[in-house]
């Protein structure tokens, strides 16, 4: 912006001479103004050329900058990964001792060995690739007999193979084995009463193989110690969904079985859409966004009192994201309503938000595990000016949703934002030296229409409770400087704040320090888990109201 600036004022400044030359060029000028004039002219000129000397060592300090953060970006993908051949190397001898030991013939063969790999990724790959290549030679690969008695080799072929591709990983097993009978698969399914019979017949191939994935189902004529215990492929799929990837079976009977999962690069940098709901920024990973679009009002319809709009003939639900997430609603008059869909085949949604922000690659930091699991967030990560964004965990968003829909809480959902601030908002400060904390307190209490300042220690703030008018004090314990105990002592002994009232929260639950604490003078001593069960709200609100 800067850069922009400077350059808009060299502009200015070339256009002005030009200005001043031709408003003069007609008028008769004595010695005296000739010379002020060429005097103007000539440090006009020299300002110019300081101008584009700045400008010039302003792009060349911006194109090194950015070259840096280049590097160090790769640096940091690089860092965290791994040859691919590191975590499945140890499939060889499993593949060919399992194959001895059921009477068949099999190699595996691998593809991309040197293909790199998120080291988080490929942990996490080992219980499914094991369960897939277990049912791969199991009941996949047949015995050599039956292989020359199909025109087949002895010997199975099983192939695993990982590349890039469009910017994600793409992991592939295939075997040259019988494949899956669709019809004995359609004949499963309904026996297991997951469709009916009519229903079954109607399905693609694509939508009988997703049963594969259910919990529990298993296309094993008997149990043994390899397979038929419906455990496996569900994992594959779990595995998949965590790290915001996808994994699809594909078979042809009599041919052969194919798994391929499309996973992300890495786990440590993600792309996301950031938006804004309720005055906030959130990031959406976009491997997990259907779509964004900006729908016009005149393209909503009402249903049973929820509004939908029209997608390829499918009517999406309008969801409001501040509702979702339990924020203060947003009055927004906007001709054009800002949507990202979300959700499967089964179950979509359109999330309506404030605005969109743009793409953002996002490093992502984990949440302080002493909050627990944070409802419809995942991980938090740091923009470019160093404020806080949450990443949205958007399975679990869309667990809520259905909850919310089961239990007719989201009848109102589009007169949110609508009720007007009468009363002022009660002042907070939240006191704690863990950035991620303070950020989490701090958001939830102004998402419940406090007004929230913050201080990095205990010593901070007593200064700062000393100096400004606050209804409350959130404090933790364990604190450089001053502890949450000391601080809340030395309130209470306080003529003038010994009346406002403390909610210490700490991610210890001993009964010693919470004696402490309440001894110190705290109204209220809870730990950080009280975040996602009201627990912490229900306190302030007993304290101060809303």
């Amino acid at each position: 912006e800067s850069l922009l600036r400077l350059k808009k004022h060299q502009r200015d400044l070339c256009d002005g001479l030009t200005q001043l030359q031709e408003a003069l060029s007609g008028i008769p000028l004595n010695s005296d103004a000739e010379k002020r004039l060429q005097d103007v002219q000539a440090k006009g000129r020299q300002c110019q050329e300081m101008l584009v000397e700045r400008l010039n060592e302003l792009d060349l300090f911006a194109r090194r900058s950015a070259n840096l953060s280049d590097s160090l970006y790769r640096e940091v993908i690089s860092s965290h990964m791994r040859p691919f051949e590191d975590g499945v190397n140890k499939f060889f001898r499993m593949v060919r001792d399992l194959a001895k030991n059921l009477g068949k013939q099999a190699k595996l063969e691998l593809i991309g060995k040197s293909t790199q790999v998120d080291r988080d990724i490929l942990e996490k790959l080992d219980a499914p690739l094991t369960h897939i290549l277990r049912n791969s030679i199991d009941h996949g690969i047949e015995m050599p007999e039956d292989r020359i008695a199909a025109g087949k080799p002895p010997r199975g072929q099983i192939r695993l193979e990982a590349a890039h591709r469009s910017g994600m990983l793409s992991i592939t097993i295939s075997d040259d084995g019988r494949g899956i009978d669709l019809d004995k698969l359609r004949q499963k399914v309904v026996s297991k009463g997951f469709t009916s019979a009519e229903m079954a017949e109607k399905m693609s191939e694509a939508e009988l193989m997703e049963f594969l994935f259910v919990p529990g189902f298993s296309t094993a004529a008997k149990v043994t110690e390899i397979s038929g215990r419906g455990v496996g492929l569900d994992i594959a799929l779990s595995m998949a969904q965590e790290v915001g990837g996808t994994v699809r079976a594909v078979s042809q009977p009599g041919k052969g079985m194919s798994f391929h999962f499309q996973l992300p690069l890495t786990l440590s940098v993600i792309r996301t859409l950031i938006v804004e709901i309720s005055g906030e920024p959130y990031a959406f990973p976009l491997t997990r966004i259907d779509r964004i679009l900006l729908v016009a009002k005149s393209q909503i319809s009402t249903i049973e009192s929820r509004h939908y709009f029209t997608l390829n003939g499918e009517n999406i639900g309008l969801v409001s994201a501040s509702r979702v997430l339990e924020l203060a609603g947003a009055n927004l008059k906007l001709d054009a309503i800002p949507i990202v869909v979300v959700g499967d085949r089964d179950s979509r949604y359109g999330l309506v938000v404030d605005k969109f922000l743009g793409e953002r690659d996002l490093v992502v930091r984990p949440l302080d595990p002493r909050l627990g699991k944070v409802p419809n967030i995942s991980a938090a990560a740091l923009r470019e000016d160093g404020s806080l964004v949450l990443i949205v965990d958007v399975a679990d968003l869309v667990r809520s949703i259905d909850t919310l829909l089961a239990s007719q809480d989201l009848s109102q959902i589009e007169q949110d934002g609508n009720d007007n601030e009468e009363n002022p908002q009660k002042r907070v400060l939240v006191v704690d030296d863990s950035l991620t904390v303070r950020e989490m307190e701090r958001k939830l209490l102004e998402n419940h229409g406090y007004h929230v300042e913050i201080a990095v220690n205990g010593m901070d703030g007593w200064n700062a409770v000393r100096s400004g008018q606050f209804d409350l004090v959130v404090t933790d314990v364990d604190m450089p400087r001053m502890t949450g105990i000391e601080f809340t002592s030395l309130m209470r002994q306080h003529p003038k704040l010994k009346s406002i009232p403390v909610v210490i929260v700490s991610y210890k639950d001993r009964e010693e320090d919470r004696v402490k604490g309440l001894d110190a003078g705290a109204n209220y001593y809870l730990t950080k888990s009280s975040f996602h069960d009201n627990t912490f709200i229900r306190a302030v609100r007993d304290l101060i109201g809303e």
